[in-house]
């Protein structure tokens, strides 16, 4: 083989890898995610907080917990995990159109209509200490992470996520 060719074929492999390489900072985003209980209780189902904010953070049964409320734009990958020692439970990732306006709550079902909603993904029916993971490509905004089952929104199983640009 020539040295021209070489250099030819050496060149290649450096354009090609710098077409399939990712831009700078486009690198993934990795979020953990907890989702956990204070086990049953008779409060638990009620309406009291119905997932507002500004609910008595003390008085919460169950929720979410993550390592990072903000996350840079691009692709995020959730590493979730339930920690509950025996409820099922889930995380959906929905885009908020404003924080001033509460997202579409189905009262008989007690849970949020995720079509209406806009969601974007989840990790489904988690058993207590099952793990698993949803990645998505996110732009700029806030997100709210929550729990979808039967009367988990309304005790507050969410948070909100933060993407900057």
């Amino acid at each position: 083989m020539t040295f021209a060719r070489r250099m030819a074929l050496a060149l290649s492999g450096c354009v090609m890898a710098g077409f399939f390489a990712l831009p700078a900072g486009a690198a993934e985003t990795v979020v953990h995610v907890s989702l956990w209980d204070r086990g049953h209780t008779p409060m638990m189902y009620g309406q009291q907080h119905m997932g507002l904010m500004g609910a008595d953070m003390p008085m919460v049964m169950m929720g979410i917990t993550v390592n990072r409320t903000q996350v840079p734009t691009g692709v995020v990958t959730f590493r979730v995990t339930n920690n509950s020692a025996d409820m099922i439970h889930e995380m959906v990732v929905t885009p908020m159109r404003s924080l001033s306006t509460p997202l579409p709550y189905i009262r008989d079902a007690q849970r949020i209509d995720e079509d209406a909603a806009g969601h974007l993904g989840e990790v489904a029916e988690l058993n207590p200490g099952q793990a698993g993971a949803l990645t998505l490509t996110l732009r700029p905004g806030t997100y709210i992470l929550y729990c979808n089952l039967p009367g988990h929104f309304a005790a507050r199983m969410w948070m909100l996520l933060t993407v900057t640009a």
